[in-house]
């Protein structure tokens, strides 16, 4: 087999790279290119009355094709001229009909056939009265930071409203001591005034101030038969509170061109609106006491709508848990009642955490015989058939929240009182019946 000697091929690389290219075509100034820049200039605008549209002619300096997107400036696309030809005292009209459907779907979440807190709470008022002094602590305003908000640095107004605060929480208030039912209702209903007063005149940190103050309020048992009427006083509050803060958030997700939806979630929420949400939680848990951080809290817990989906569901189990810490019973009751209530108002079916609050205060009940609450009705003079009265409006809203559409499991279960098994939420409830035979009535709306 013969062998040839290999060599390389001479290779013209040149001439094939040449043969390869592919063919210059010379390209005129005048042709069209799709890359070349299109330069658009505005000749002429004529503008006509509302129910005309805004028309204006346009010329290339470059290309005689047009830019479809230039129409915008100009207002001659579909979209700008169906904004032109609208009258604008009907699209206010529909915006304030979206709003008052968004609040009605709101108020709403329940039935007609669920009894409202505002029907109870005129009969607790009237129920537990009290001719006791009374005694209530009124912040007493500094007058540093009183400053304009033009007049003062964003760092400086961060710095002043931080000082505001610690001043507070240091005791800068002022005790007004033998005052009667009346008295107190009417310096409560002023701070919920003076509450108005500073978010319209644009005092935030002093209306929180005043939320946190009266929150404080509800660790106070002194006049303990009047607790029940305090409750019910010092919640309004923290609805309005509540309310405020809620509005002035949906507030920054609507602009002059759209409305948020009905029920509307956390993408609908522009980033203004998600930070100065959070920065009401941050503001609201860094309050050093436990009863009025969470109260506070409790009150604007719709606002979590803004930042998450399941911001709700999340926070009702954690607050139910802040409850533990509070150790007199009758203070804890309320509170789990209003954390019931808030809950019922944007979150009904989230049933777990109405269960949960009604077995806590089975596990804690027994504390009505401690030393701590014994030596508390001793020092004022009242019978325990006097101090059992005063949770019965405390467990009648919660047993309402819980038995509200809840499944005939939960409330019909007579098997677990005869044969010990493990008690439903009715058994348990029935289990109760001196203390709850020391109330007037059930409401009438409670399915049983």
């Amino acid at each position: 087999m013969a062998v040839f000697p290999w060599h390389s091929r001479n290779r013209n690389y040149k001439a094939e790279f040449a043969s390869c290219r592919l063919e210059a075509v010379p390209l005129e100034f005048g042709d069209y290119h799709p890359l070349k820049p299109i330069t658009v200039t505005e000749s002429k605008t004529k503008k006509v009355n509302r129910k005309g549209s805004t028309s204006s002619t346009s010329s290339s300096s470059s290309s005689s094709v047009v830019d479809p997107l230039s129409s915008v400036l100009d207002g001659t696309d579909p979209l700008s001229m169906f904004a032109a030809t609208a009258d604008p005292v009907a699209l206010a009209a529909a915006t304030d009909s979206s709003r008052r459907k968004r609040d009605r779907d709101d108020n709403s979440v329940v039935g007609s056939d669920f009894e409202p807190w505002a029907n109870k709470r005129g009969e607790i008022l009237a129920r537990y009265t009290t001719t006791e002094k009374l005694s209530i602590n009124l912040f007493m305003g500094s007058e540093k930071g009183k400053a304009g908000p033009a007049t003062l640095a964003m760092s400086e107004k961060v710095r002043t409203r931080l000082e505001e605060l610690d001043d507070f929480e240091e005791g800068s208030q002022k005790e007004l001591l033998n005052l009667t039912q009346q008295d107190y209702m009417n310096r409560i209903e002023e701070l919920n005034q003076s509450l108005k007063d500073a978010w319209a005149s644009d005092q935030k940190v002093k209306a929180l101030k005043i939320v946190i103050q009266c929150s404080k309020l509800l660790s106070d048992t002194s006049v303990i038969q009047f607790y029940p009427s305090k409750f019910v006083l010092i919640t309004d509050i923290l609805d309005t509170f509540g309310k405020l803060v809620y509005e002035r958030i949906f507030s920054m997700c609507v602009d002059n061109r759209s409305v948020l939806p009905d029920h509307f979630s956390p993408e609908n929420a522009n980033d203004t609106a998600k930070e100065t949400c959070l920065n009401w939680f941050f503001k609201i848990a860094s309050i050093r006491e436990l009863i009025p951080r969470f109260y506070v809290e409790a009150s604007i817990l719709k606002c979590n709508k803004f930042l998450s989906k399941t911001g709700i569901s999340e926070c009702l189990p954690r607050l139910t848990c802040m409850i533990r810490g509070i150790g007199d019973p009758l203070v804890s009751v309320y509170a789990r009642a209003y954390l019931c209530r808030v809950g019922m108002e944007v979150a009904p079916h989230l049933k777990e955490t109405l269960n949960k609050n009604f077995f806590d205060f089975l596990l804690t009940f027994k504390q009505i015989h401690g030393d701590t609450v014994q030596n508390q009705l001793v020092v004022q003079g009242v019978e325990l058939p006097s101090y059992l009265p005063l949770y019965p409006p405390a467990m009648d809203w919660i047993f309402q929240c819980i038995s509200y559409h809840a499944p005939e499991v939960t409330l019909q279960c007579d098997t677990h009182l005869l044969y010990g098994n493990s008690p439903c939420t009715l058994c348990l409830f029935m289990l109760m019946g001196p203390l709850h035979n020391s109330y007037s009535k059930v409401s009438a709306s409670q399915p049983l």
